[in-house]
């Protein structure tokens, strides 16, 4: 309770350890109150679990994938004697995930570490296509033939969004306006209406949103909070976008943001139309005349 770390960080924490507490529970047979960690609960073990619970937050990635684990096989010795592979709280843990017993005998993922994936993981699967940024990498001390060591890789992915839509015939433009609204403040990062002639011939608005995955359910409960439907629409789909940054311009009537896109061998520019629309304001000018002046 004295560490100087969020309320967030240490809500990771307690959970990380429920989920090892009800483990070794299951375990040994007896109620999560009689639970005494051994290895996990020595500060070096508590101090691993804070850091990566700090670090995943001050991170702060929009999902974690994580590969199929590799557990070992064999015994092990520990505090309670010697033990099959995965041990038993691990391979409680582990319930649920997919794993693999590897070519080398021997302990390799232990509770600490299946409980910290189990609470962080958003799916398993192989590394996605995404423009890797960095990439860091934690060493045991155990030496094994194919190396013992996990690695974390950070990086932007391209594609990968969720497109949401659904069709409404009874609901005002006010009230599709407002949906809209809604719709980006859940997460959306795209949300657009077209008309579409429905049953009966009634004309309609399909509306449609793309999110990124850790968005998709905040994003379907606006749907259902602020539009009249009872069905929604999913599919998967990849989005191309060029790379963008914001430049700001000195001209003769002040400061201008210059909006730069990359990418594809193309390069694209275009002035932040507010600032231009409120230069057009001031000096009682046209869109055009202020662009063709500047």
């Amino acid at each position: 309770s004295h560490l100087n770390v969020s309320y967030e960080v240490k809500s990771d924490a307690i959970k990380v350890y429920g989920l090892i507490a009800d483990a070794e529970s299951k375990a040994h047979g007896v109620p999560v109150t009689d639970i005494h960690f051994h290895e996990v609960g020595t500060m070096d073990a508590v101090a691993d679990v804070i850091a990566v619970c700090k670090l995943i937050r001050d991170i702060a990635p929009d999902r974690i994938i994580v590969s199929d684990l590799c557990t070992g096989f064999g015994t092990v010795n520990c505090a309670h004697g010697t033990l099959p592979v995965p041990a038993p709280a691990t391979a409680t843990i582990i319930e649920g995930m997919p794993v693999f017993a590897g070519s080398e005998e021997g302990e390799r993922l232990t509770p600490t570490g299946a409980a910290l994936i189990k609470h962080f993981a958003d799916e398993f699967g192989q590394i996605p296509s995404m423009v890797i940024d960095r990439s860091g990498y934690g060493m045991g001390t155990k030496e094994f033939k194919n190396g013992n060591f996990v690695r974390v890789s950070l990086g932007t992915s391209e594609g990968d969004m969720i497109e949401l839509e659904t069709n409404v015939d009874d609901m005002t433009a006010e009230q599709i306006s407002f949906a809209s609204e809604m719709l980006f403040k859940a997460g959306a990062v795209e949300v657009f209406t077209t008309p579409v002639t429905m049953k009966k011939s009634r004309p309609g608005t399909m509306i449609t949103a793309l999110c990124n995955e850790s968005n998709r359910d905040s994003v379907i409960s606006a749907f259902f909070k602020h539009t009249s439907t009872i069905g929604i629409r999913e599919k998967s789909i990849r989005r191309h976008v060029l790379s963008r940054t914001v430049e700001t311009v000195s001209t003769k009537y002040g400061d201008v943001r210059l909006k730069k896109s990359t990418g594809y061998g193309v390069c694209k520019e275009k002035y932040e139309f507010e600032d231009i629309a409120k230069i057009a304001r001031d000096n009682n000018k046209s869109i055009n005349e202020v662009l063709e002046s500047i």
